[in-house]
């Protein structure tokens, strides 16, 4: 197994430059890289606590921890690494981060090199980032990781009777640091006790999106204490049925934002040509009436979480196929979530869907049936949101009890 993971990740790293003409995304992956070593030499011989993230969502999760070391332990510096392209875009100029960058291929000999370059005082990966080379590094010289927001299940490697190289690499963990029981549980059964159910970090982020300044005055003005409807984070999939919506089922006294996962110019036109409804995209707004339109478009990023605020129920896309998006940083807003039917990798949504806060849909007529039912009935609504509100309200704390460790290592 090790052979063939050493083999894979010699493959990757010989054939993904040739396919860079045919994707931008995986230009960025290989470029960025390029950068990595002499990013991190600017904190040679300095005592780094090193952040793993796989992409955005993952960073998010992160977040909490970064916030509050940097308030308790200034004398450290901050590594941030990604993995994905998606999440360094997005966060190269992190505020709180003294170096952000891509993580390397995990090869050996890139493990070695960033290792030896880095030498952090402690390492922390956040939910399921597992990289075999770069963990034994980190054990061979004695450097602690922890893992945080941790998600173990039955079908990965670790748990596998041929998966004994994997597991090998799970001793690099001085902590575990998990989001439910049944991940203590399955560390339990391959012999690591220390772990702990701490519940995910990303609870305690959104709940202090609610103490922030959340009004957007665009975004008011398009409102103008209308019924709105905010679709965050859509794909393809998700546009078109919220087009159909729209065009066909949706009322006068009814709008609706939507923030696309693509931004490119020509998803946007090609979204904007699709609706049949007075429009606006935020690229556009200026000296617009904006309370006369009925949609708004978010053609820009950064905005969204400070867009639910104004939201009576939100869809959150990616649940119908490409991976869901953020849910809580609507639900945190008391408000009902209804997403696609592709959630159970995400605990939140499996947890919501039971309860009852989030409505999962599976096509359009389910999706215009819970659409016109949440407007109509604003008791449900209501009721749906408080569900909602309540579930984030009862799984905030894991980011103290992280902390509360770090007392003890730092």
């Amino acid at each position: 197994m090790k052979f063939l993971y050493n083999f894979a990740v010699f493959f990757a790293a010989a054939v993904l430059p040739l396919t860079t003409i045919f994707s931008k995304k995986i230009a960025l992956f290989i470029d960025g890289r390029k950068n990595t070593f002499s990013k991190i030499a600017a904190l040679k011989n300095e005592k780094t606590i090193w952040f793993h993230a796989a992409s955005l969502g993952e960073f998010e999760q992160a977040r909490p921890i970064i916030e509050e070391v940097k308030k308790k332990y200034k004398h450290y510096k901050i590594l941030v690494t990604f993995f994905s392209p998606s999440g360094y875009e997005v966060r190269q100029q992190y505020h709180l981060a003294d170096v952000v960058c891509y993580l390397p291929l995990d090869s050996k000999k890139n493990a070695k090199r960033f290792v030896e370059a880095l030498n952090p005082t402690l390492a922390i990966f956040i939910k399921y980032e597992f990289w075999p080379n770069l963990l034994n590094e980190l054990k061979k010289k004695e450097i602690k990781a922890i893992l945080v927001s941790g998600i173990l299940r039955k079908n990965q490697l670790f748990f596998k009777s041929y998966g004994g190289f994997m597991r090998r690499s799970l001793e690099s963990f001085h902590h575990f640091f998990v989001q439910d029981a049944p991940s203590k549980e399955l560390l339990n059964s391959i012999n690591f006790t220390n772990a702990t159910v701490a519940g995910d970090t990303r609870f305690d982020r959104v709940l202090e999106i609610l103490e922030q300044d959340n009004s957007l005055d665009f975004i008011n003005e398009f409102k103008d204490n209308s019924y709105t409807i905010v679709a965050g984070s859509t794909w393809k999939e998700d546009e078109e049925l919220l087009i159909h919506y729209i065009n066909n089922e949706a009322t006068e006294d009814e709008k609706f934002i939507i923030a696309p996962h693509n931004i490119k110019n020509d998803a946007i036109l090609s979204l904007k040509k699709a609706i049949n409804k007075k429009i606006v995209l935020y690229s556009e707004k200026e000296g617009k009436n904006l309370s006369d339109k009925q949609v708004f478009i978010i053609d820009t990023i950064g905005i969204l979480t400070k867009v639910y605020a104004v939201a009576d129920i939100a869809y959150v896309g990616g649940g119908l196929k490409t991976g869901l998006h953020n849910i809580l940083e609507p639900a945190t807003f008391g408000i009902p979530v209804v997403i696609g039917n592709q959630y159970d990798k995400f605990k939140e949504a499996v947890d919501l869907v039971k309860i009852g806060g989030c409505i999962s849909i599976h096509n359009q007529q389910e999706f215009t049936e819970n659409f016109k039912t949440l407007k109509a009935d604003e008791s449900f609504r209501k009721l749906t949101g408080v569900i909602n509100k309540k579930y984030i309200e009862h799984h905030v704390g894991a980011t103290k009890l992280v902390m509360d460790y770090l007392k003890t290592q730092l």
